[in-house]
Parts: structure tokens; sequence; C-alpha cells
């Protein structure tokens, strides 16, 4: 499976005894798979198949459908609603007895709406099923045409994903060079300052400055989180090479470099590592922006 985005477009078209139809199926993000569609009177008899169709195709998204149906016009037929035209005439009959009115006509009559019925052949039950495979089968088309408009929009996200990971992986590498996160650095930083604070305070042990020394300098030694990171990176390339939907994983995976992130800012010790500490949790971002 290459990677797919959720959102998409795809149109379908199909002609079947007089009849003639169009698809237009379109897909945005959902946390799961969802599918709407809209028919026609008379059509939302293939709504349930239509729905495992989609479920074939897709894993997530929101997709909607529209199909629009031009019926043959031969078998089309005007009748009179009887039972409406009655109604209309007793009340035409009601008011002339109460005022001065012209009796009504017979155009204006059958302009009122529900007087005139428009009433359909009815199809054979060959017919009607002749037809429903030749919509399915060209609804089958459309999500075809979606599922190709995805996965080119998901080819371009794949390359963006990919440049922010070389970016992070770039960010970590910088930390990793920074001399300030080593503990050597550290130890050598720290025993500056309790040297400065000796000479105020000359009866501070040296067993015990020690053992703060160590513990300031495991509380500030960000190789773990550096180790970590890099971990993060080769798990989100692996992630860009599977062949099983990849959003969730990956959405995952942006929770825990964030949290690497946070740490190791705040652990900096020098300007220089708070800097790509915050260009560190940028990337990211911009990172889990294109996942989302």
């Amino acid at each position: 499976m290459s990677v797919s985005s959720m959102t998409g477009f795809a149109r379908a078209e199909g002609t079947q005894d007089g009849y003639s139809w169009s698809w237009e199926v379109r897909s945005v993000n959902a946390r799961s798979l969802d599918s709407r569609l809209r028919l026609p009177p008379g059509m939302e008899r293939l709504e349930t198949r239509l729905k495992s169709e989609v479920a074939g195709v897709f894993q997530r998204g929101n997709v909607s459908a529209t199909l629009t149906l031009a019926r043959p016009q031969k078998q089309a037929t005007l009748s009179v609603n009887t039972r409406v035209l009655d109604q209309i005439l007793e009340l035409a009959k009601d008011v002339a007895g109460r005022i001065k009115a012209s009796p009504p006509t017979i155009d204006g009559l059958l302009s009122v709406p529900g007087v005139l019925d428009t009433v359909y052949q009815e199809e054979s039950e060959a017919q009607r099923t002749l037809l429903d495979e030749a919509i399915v089968a060209s609804f089958r088309d459309g999500l075809d045409g979606l599922s190709a408009n995805r996965k080119q929009e998901g080819r371009r996200l794949a390359e963006v994903v990919r440049g922010h990971i070389d970016e992070i992986e770039s960010l970590a590498g910088r930390a990793v060079a920074a001399d300030a996160g080593t503990p050597a650095a550290i130890e050598k930083r720290l025993r500056e300052q309790v040297r400065a604070l000796a000479i105020e305070e000359p009866s501070l042990p040296e067993e015990r400055i020690a053992q703060e020394v160590a513990l300031l300098v495991a509380k500030g030694d960000i190789r773990e989180e550096l180790d970590r990171l890099q971990a993060h990176v080769e798990a989100a390339r692996e992630l860009l090479r599977s062949k099983e939907p990849i959003g969730r994983p990956f959405d995952f995976l942006c929770q825990e470099f964030n949290r690497e992130a946070n740490t190791l800012c705040s652990k900096a010790q020098d300007l220089e590592l708070t800097r790509t500490g915050l260009a560190l949790k940028a990337a990211i971002e911009q990172f889990r922006e294109q996942v989302q």
C-alpha cells in the first residue's frame, strides 16, 4: 500500500436503456470510515450494497457520494390527481359564494401544485436488475478514481512528511553535537559554580559537592532523549515503507516526538541548546499537522 491521503474527488457516468446518470464521489478526513449517500427517489434499494462497496476500497475517511439520475422521457406520463382537483373545486365554490370572482380556468387548475402527477412506466424486474448492476459498476469506477486521487495526493504528502522527518533528524544531530548537553560539560560548569560558591562557604564538604554534581549531571543529561528521538525517526521512516494504514501510528509517534522535545528543552543548560529544542518542537508540530 502506498501512502494515501483521506481527501479526494472523482466523477463517473453511465447509461442504460435510456437512463443516464452521473456519480460525484468525494472524501475528507475522519477518524474512521463513514460513508454517506445521496440517492434519487426509487434508488434507496442500493444504499446497503453501495456502502459495502465503499468499505471494500477504503478504511478511513468521510466518503460522500451523490447520484444524479435522468430517466427516459418516454416512460413519463401525466395524470390528474382527482382527489386534489376535487378539493380545489370545492374550495373554489366556497370562495365564489363569499366574494365576486371569475370561475377557475383549466390551465389555472392544472398549474396548481399536486393536481398533475408524473407517473413513470413500471420497468420489469429484469430491467431493474440490469439498471442496478450498471449503476453499481459505475459507482465502482468512481471509487477507483477517488482511490487513485487520494493516492496521488498521498504521494505528495509523503514527500512533505519525509522532509519533516529529515529536519527533525538534523536538529537532533545538532543537539548531539552541542557540548552543553554532555555530562562532562555539565560537570565542568557545575564545578565552576561550586568553586565560586566555596569562596563564600569554604566549609562545604567535598563529598556533598560530589553528590550534588552527580545528581545535577544525571538530571541534565540529554543523551537518552536524543537516542529516543533517533529511534522515533527510524520508526517514522519504517512506517512510510509499511503496507498497512499509517495514519494512527504516525499520530502516536508525533506524541512521542513531542514528549522527547519537551524534555530536551526542560534540560537545556544553554541558549544554543534551547534554540535547537524550540526549532525541534516547531518541526514536530509541522510534521503533526501533515499527519493529521
